[in-house]
């Protein structure tokens, strides 16, 4: 018992050496230093001496409030419902499953989203954003300057019957000046035209892949394969036909300058 207690002493002291030889500058410096502090977070309700403490409260509960919608704008006000409908439209063309991924598609889109939304944003930024951080315009100056060009953005690519749809049902009289037009109808007018588009788009980009399916089917009946499916025979022909056109160039060509 007394020589099994003396190896265990001596491979622990041989065991801290080992450390202490290897690691002299880690144990040096992690003993040397002091503890750093740890900061302390408080979020308390209390009484405010002043009126405008109160609104600049509420103006930062407003501010994370519209960030927490931030993608529900991302896909509504801009390019990214009709992008990422006809990649994925395409992907189902192209019969490749999960190839590519969602990750991919979405991501994709995204950023084929901030390039075309580039110019709108920018405008966004100089009109109201700065101004706004400089104090030289109030909170709803920059709200009303910030929303006139993603306005004309969406008017500009929004079909004219899906704007009188949705005034028509809010009974409103169709306004003589653009800038008069409600946004309430706007924003859902521009989904609905963005929907119709990115499906015309996908029905056209089936239509190649249609038929080469149809070719590759009616060549295998003939030739009496039946327990073969003419998808797996099919799918390398319609992924050589992407490639040799080019087809992602020429989609993401047509996607970006699809925009007024």
């Amino acid at each position: 018992m007394h020589f099994h207690k003396f190896k265990i002493g001596v491979c622990s002291a041989l065991l801290v050496i080992a450390l202490a030889a290897f690691l002299p500058g880690t144990v040096s410096v992690a003993f040397a230093q002091p503890a750093l502090p740890i900061p302390d977070i408080n979020l308390q309700i209390g009484t405010g001496e002043e009126p405008q403490q109160l609104v600049g409260t509420l103006q930062l509960l407003l501010i994370l409030a519209v960030l927490s919608l931030a993608p529900a704008f991302i896909i509504l006000m801009t390019s990214f419902t009709r992008m990422v409908i006809v990649l994925g439209f395409l992907r189902n063309a192209l019969g490749t499953q999960q190839i590519p991924p969602n990750q991919i598609i979405i991501g994709l889109a995204l950023f084929l989203t901030f390039f075309v939304m580039q110019p709108i944003f920018s405008q966004i930024h100089t009109d109201a954003l700065t101004p706004y951080l400089a104090e030289e315009i109030d909170f709803a100056e920059a709200l009303a300057r910030g929303e006139r060009p993603l306005r004309e953005f969406m008017l500009n690519n929004t079909r004219e019957e899906d704007l009188m749809l949705f005034l028509q049902m809010a009974r409103i009289d169709v306004p003589v000046e653009r800038e008069d037009v409600p946004f309430r109808a706007v924003v859902p007018a521009f989904v609905l035209s963005e929907l119709k588009t990115a499906f015309q788009i996908g029905f056209l980009l089936f239509v190649p892949f249609l038929i080469i399916d149809m070719i590759v089917s009616s060549v295998l009946m003939s030739m009496g394969m039946f327990m073969l499916p003419p998808v797996i025979v099919s799918l390398p022909f319609k992924i050589l036909l992407f490639v040799l056109v080019d087809g992602w160039t020429l989609v993401v060509r047509s996607l970006v300058e699809g925009y007024a």
